[in-house]
């Protein structure tokens, strides 16, 4: 009976079954940034701990970092005692720290790859529920607590239960003006948010084996929204092409062996799984949220639901708390609604194949009067790619501000909020209450390009009508 990539690696990972059925797992990497981190070096020190494996462990600023004014000390003293603080931290325990003097610092789901130190077969952990991104490498990569985040710095391994594997198959072609972002909502609308507890997903099938490395991030991404503790693509030929030449990617003969390795470790063509869903490409729309949940999502054609529409007591509840919260008419359609705010960025959607594909249909057209748009580049050096294509010349001239590398407005810990109730057209992850800066903020999750078609015409737009999306990919 073949193995799935998941059983290699937990099983080669392992180093002792607990008391309480967890594994203690072997953490090959660890990722630390500026907010889950201070507490945790703060617990070594007061048990007169060091770190394990420092050269294991990489640093970057991110969460809180503001995007605009770039110079210590921030506007923000919290912001700038824990930015402080994590430069200390780095150098008292020997941590590779990409600061932002560094040409390197950057959202730590972004970097990692980039980096080239996000590698098939290994194990990731990092104190951010979207760590599930590193999956596309072919990585079992989970989300932690601070208290984790001290077991692995003093024991580079944590404990984690065994989980089940569900594979997701998405075979078919995916119609014109239907991206990635599209593919993991329709996932999560399907599943649910919960649908994913207790299982690690497998993405496959033609549409990701056809995916690039950056689109199969944007899925991986957002596994933890469909209630799953990490989700992954199985490495193969795009994945090494990928990471040649990183700068944290193995050299010379070690290459070879790592390649080898790296293939050997995807899932045996007979491996089985806990569970499997099939879906189909076609049936997959331009997918926008409407509630305070990312599994509350519709095609952009679709109308709002409705209480009276549910399929029990419980759905009806919540879909009557999230029109509350929304403010969206219920039964109305979703287009149309008008907008405050356009945001695009984050771990999910802000890396240079994003920036690139809106500047396609961006160029030579004007954001709405009354729209705030921002974009905010994934890292320092997706900053630099971007620039030098000029693609920030095309969003500014568009009307969009162009910020520097960091999380921004996906979670508002920066000055990048939300005023009042306004709603956002957002390409981040999460839309749950207040989660963008306000408490009564609001906002709505589609595809980068739609999100240009939102911040164009003021209001939730379908891309392919405001584009002419089948003559404009002919």
């Amino acid at each position: 009976m073949g193995k799935t990539l998941f059983a290699k690696v937990w099983e080669s990972h392992s180093v002792a079954t607990l008391a309480n059925g967890q594994t203690q797992l072997l953490i090959d990497t660890h990722l630390i940034h500026e907010v889950t981190s201070p507490q945790a070096f703060g617990m070594l020190r007061d048990l007169d701990l060091k770190v394990l494996h420092p050269e294991r462990t990489f640093a970057t600023v991110d969460h809180i970092v503001p995007t605009d004014q770039r110079e210590q000390p921030f506007a923000d003293p919290l912001a700038d005692a824990m930015i402080t603080e994590l430069q200390r931290n780095a150098d008292d325990f020997g941590i590779t720290y990409f600061n932002l003097a560094s040409g390197k610092q950057g959202i730590v789901h972004v970097v990692g790859p980039e980096q080239g130190i996000t590698q098939p077969g290994t194990t990731i952990a990092c104190g951010d529920s979207h760590t599930a991104t590193h999956g596309a490498f072919g990585a079992i990569a989970f989300g932690i607590g601070t208290t984790q985040v001290r077991d692995i710095l003093a024991t580079q391994s944590m404990a984690l239960s065994p989980m089940k594997v569900r594979r997701i198959n998405v075979d078919g072609e995916l119609s014109p003006g239907v991206y990635s972002k599209d593919v993991i909502l329709h996932i999560i609308r399907l599943l649910g948010a919960g649908g994913g507890k207790g299982y690690a997903y497998e993405y496959g099938g033609s549409i990701f084996d056809g995916f690039t490395m950056e689109e199969r991030m944007t899925v991986c991404n957002m596994s933890i929204e469909g209630g799953a503790r990490c989700g992954y693509v199985n490495p193969d030929e795009k994945t090494v092409e990928y990471l040649k030449g990183r700068p944290y990617s193995p050299k010379g003969e070690n290459w070879d062996k790592a390649v080898e390795a790296w293939l050997a470790v995807a899932s045996d063509e007979d491996a089985v799984y806990d569970d499997v869903v099939n879906i189909r490409a076609e049936d997959i729309p331009p997918t926008v949220t409407w509630g305070v949940s990312p599994d509350q999502a519709i095609a952009v054609t679709e109308t709002v639901p409705t209480p009276e529409g549910a399929a029990n007591a419980v759905v009806r509840e919540s879909i009557i708390e999230a029109l509350e919260y929304m403010k969206l008419p219920a039964g109305e359609p979703i287009k149309g609604i008008k907008i405050d705010v356009a945001f695009v960025g984050s771990c999910t959607n802000g890396r240079l194949s994003d920036f690139r594909e809106v500047a396609k249909f961006l160029k030579g057209r004007k954001v709405a009067s009354h729209v705030k748009a921002i974009a905010v580049p994934g890292s320092q050096v997706v900053d630099v790619l971007a620039r030098n294509e000029g693609l920030d010349k095309v969003f500014t001239d568009a009307g969009f501000e162009w910020r520097a590398a960091g999380c921004s407005m996906c979670l508002a810990m920066n000055p990048d909020k939300l005023i009042g109730d306004q709603l956002c057209a957002s390409s981040s992850n999460r839309n749950f209450k207040g989660r963008q800066g306000s408490i009564t903020g609001r906002t709505i999750l589609m595809s980068p390009v739609m999100v240009a078609a939102a911040a164009i015409t003021g209001e939730i737009a379908d891309a392919r009508e405001v584009f002419g999306f089948a003559e404009a990919v002919a």
